[in-house]
């Protein structure tokens, strides 16, 4: 009887490691970000902070992240892919050493800005490594076994955090990155081989100060806008710079042979819906990994652990949904997919907010969150496959690029965005009950109360009243956070309104119907 050989391993040795260590590095960025997520109140208390330095915890990091996303990848191509791998671990490892020493919240929210630059860099030269050193079918096994690791990371986030948090503090969540970052650089000093693009671009400076500075100006004016006004002079000169500079941004990138966006690729109606889901679903669900933990501790007095565990509901479709998402996408348009998945997010958010207004059990919030985690699930992959469907192979690295970017824009201005209607509304709840006059200025104590302290307010407060503050602060940011809920099913449900008057059926059918010839019909043509 003849004995079959065993079928050989798809990647082994030096090729192995390689792809480990460009999964490392996503893993590290995505864990980091899901545990500090779980952290914020902690970090409130321990450093003494209000709603808007916690805000920057989270808009600081990822609004670097977004304004370097882009670049990162040219700087990768023309200097080296493991040149720059190794320069963004290091940066990113460092960051994180002065993330866990940090004394002040200034001091901690400059080192997350540090950590950003660091993270983009590392993750698109780790992208860019991976798409180098596999090919052909060897590169969807690549891709595969990455996006795998993302779910992972997501899944297991916010747990670790909750553990690390409650074990030995908020400052482990950065610390813990120090020794993994060290294997990583040792990782890519041994495995990965230098690799450029003889034809790589000039970087676009103009465009790359441009549009960073419009974002911040645009950032720094959400967060400031409830203590200084959103009619005041300030948050209005804040805006209004950070039109000028995204206009001046845009005419910048007109103006050039090789733009680092191509605003023709807009003209796309595909990809321009495509772009308004990856904006939407940024804003309205993948927001939630920051403030649900944040309304588990704060109106339920969980600890970072039993957090962790809490938003279990959330993340673990981020895991399983993706491949939900491949199944139908055999039967059915990306089009009906993307304002599928947009939809029951709306339906998770508005479910949430019901109950969340209601003051109702976790058990009974924790539906809500396995709903909107189904619709995020469905639409993690979704948005760029749409978009690159309809993106020629050689423009495929700007339209990743971009759809990247959108992203984490639509991340950092929906965190800063609701966080506005989260402070102003549970500082509206507050004021109309509590006495100022005891508790100090509404808006001092509701910034507290928003970034978790709750036990901080309710020390400065007699004891007789201690109860009944923890009882009315806990009140006020459910009050607060169930509009929040309200504002994300909005931008949920406009934005699948959306992609379905943009994207087109005909161009993200099932890959089955591409195989068929297609007879034109005045109606595909309209």
């Amino acid at each position: 009887m003849k004995v079959q050989p065993k079928p050989a391993k798809w990647v082994t040795g030096r090729r192995a490691r390689v792809l480990l260590c460009a999964s490392g590095v996503s893993f590290m960025i995505m864990l980091d970000s899901n545990i500090v997520a779980v952290s914020l109140p902690a970090i409130a208390r321990d450093l003494n902070a209000v709603f808007a330095d916690i805000e920057w915890v989270v808009s600081a990091y990822v609004l670097t992240f977004a304004a370097l996303l882009m670049p990162s990848g040219a700087l990768a191509d023309r200097f080296g892919r493991r040149r720059l791998l190794t320069i963004g671990i290091s940066v990113f490892t460092l960051a994180s050493l002065l993330c866990g020493l940090a004394p002040t919240a200034i001091i901690l929210n400059m080192a997350r800005a540090l950590q950003g630059v660091g993270a983009a860099i590392q993750l698109s030269a780790a992208l860019a490594v991976l798409g180098h050193e596999f090919r052909g079918p060897e590169r969807a096994k690549a891709f595969a076994f990455w996006g795998t690791v993302i779910g992972i990371a997501v899944g297991v986030g916010p747990l670790v955090g909750g553990l690390i948090t409650s074990a030995f503090g908020w400052r482990w969540a950065f610390l813990v990155n120090v020794p993994f970052g060290a294997a990583l650089i040792w990782l890519t000093i041994t495995a990965v081989e230098e690799s450029k693009d003889p034809e790589a671009r000039r970087l676009d400076l103009a465009g790359i100060l441009l549009f960073g500075s419009g974002l911040f100006c645009l950032v720094w004016a959400l967060i400031g806008a409830n203590a200084s006004g959103w009619t005041g002079q300030s948050t209005l000169l804040k805006l209004a710079s950070s039109l000028v500079l995204l206009a001046l941004f845009v005419a910048a990138e007109l103006m050039q042979q090789r733009p680092m966006v191509d605003f023709a690729l807009f003209r796309k109606r595909t990809f321009l819906g495509s772009s308004v889901a990856m904006l939407g679903f940024a804003a309205s669900a993948q927001v939630m990994m920051t403030y649900l933990p944040l309304y588990l501790q704060t109106v339920f007095g969980l600890s970072p652990a039993a957090a962790g565990l809490g938003m279990l509901p959330f993340a673990l479709p981020l895991f399983f949904f993706p491949r939900i998402g491949a199944a139908l996408a055999d039967r059915i348009s990306g089009r009906a997919l993307l304002a599928l998945g947009l939809a029951i997010v709306a339906l998770g958010n508005f479910g949430m907010a019901i109950v969340v207004a209601a003051q109702l059990p976790y058990a009974v919030v924790a539906i809500g969150m396995l709903v909107t985690g189904c619709g995020a699930g469905l639409l993690n992959g979704e948005t760029a496959k749409v978009s690159m469907s309809v993106i020629p192979p050689e423009r495929s690295g700007m339209a990743s690029g971009i759809g990247g970017t959108l992203r984490f824009v639509g991340l950092v201005t929906g965190i800063t965005g609701l966080g506005a209607v989260l402070t102003g509304e549970t500082e509206r709840y507050f004021a109309r009950a509590a006495d100022g006059s005891l508790l100090g200025t509404a808006h001092q104590t509701v910034s507290r109360i928003v970034a978790g302290d709750i036990a901080g307010v309710a020390a400065q407060t007699p004891e007789a009243l201690r109860e009944a503050v923890t009882e009315l602060a806990r009140s006020s940011f459910a009050s607060g956070f169930s509009i929040v809920l309200l504002v994300a099913g909005g931008i949920a449900t406009l934005s699948a309104l959306l992609t379905i008057a943009f994207v087109s059926p005909i161009e993200t059918a099932p890959a089955r119907l591409h195989a068929a010839p297609l007879t034109a019909t005045p109606e595909m043509l309209d």
